[in-house]
């Protein structure tokens, strides 16, 4: 399975759109969070594009955050 225990951000490449809801303010802190572990280094207008996609619908959100995660990742 793509997903990690209790977190709703695939590590693996999505078939289906993800299910489910989160309030803006939490989808916010899970791209900033992407976006610190993948290493990328934000300035202000990267922030409010950021703050602007995460009042996008979930399914958005959740997937653009996993191309986030998986691009982050280290080549294998």
């Amino acid at each position: 399975m793509p997903y990690r225990d209790n977190d709703p951000i695939s590590d693996g490449p999505l078939s289906n759109a993800p299910f489910g809801y989160s309030p803006d303010s939490s989808q916010r802190v899970a791209l900033y969070a992407e976006l610190a572990n993948a290493g990328v280094e934000l300035g202000t207008y990267d922030r409010r594009i950021v703050d602007w996609i995460a009042g996008w619908d979930y399914p958005t959100v959740a997937t653009i955050a996993s191309l986030i995660r998986r691009a982050g990742r280290a080549p294998q």
